[in-house]
């Protein structure tokens, strides 16, 4: 059995859950929002860990996100596809690929489906930079997850995809 670790002593507790739905007058469920309370921010805490680990390499988690994006198909791929891969905006990606584009790990060139658009291409240095990342990336992205037993992370990716199936109830009008 896998021994569960300390509680973050400022995440949210089950008593805070409980005094502010009773605070505003709710029917809500307390450990429902504890959850969500406490995804959000682990969220937070793992985006800001990413940006970390990513910076080590000289990127951020966007950039290396688009490479890598890049790299799994083939990589060329038009600035509009990589943004709904992303789940970014045009604008941001044409953020992303300017500063990629400056340190030579992409390029853009004119599309050949598409003569009036142009595509994002990896190069050779960009695919050098992915390489090189790699081992330490997985490493570390392996042991993000070591306390968790391969069943307990089986039913980790089950959950989560039904918690993100939920994320459109916190930006739905």
């Amino acid at each position: 059995m896998t021994q569960r670790p300390e509680v973050d002593p400022a995440a949210p507790t089950l008593d805070q859950a409980r005094r502010q739905i009773a605070r505003y007058g709710l029917a809500a469920d307390p450990q429902a929002i504890l959850v969500a309370a406490r995804l959000m921010t682990a969220g937070a805490r793992l985006g800001q860990a990413g940006e970390v680990h990513f910076g080590r390499f000289g990127l951020s988690t966007g950039r290396y996100r688009l490479l890598a994006d890049l790299e799994d198909h083939g990589g060329e791929k038009s600035p509009s596809r990589l943004a709904a891969t992303l789940g970014v905006s045009r604008a941001t990606v044409t953020g992303l690929v300017d500063g990629l584009e400056r340190e030579g790990l992409v390029a853009r060139r004119p599309s050949t489906e598409d003569g009036r658009g142009n595509v994002v291409v990896l190069t050779a240095r960009g695919a050098d930079r992915l390489r090189e990342l790699a081992p330490e990336h997985f490493a570390r992205m392996q042991s993000l997850v070591g306390g968790l037993t391969v069943e307990e992370r089986s039913t980790f990716l089950d959950l989560l995809a039904r918690v993100v199936a939920g994320i459109d109830a916190l930006t739905a009008d």
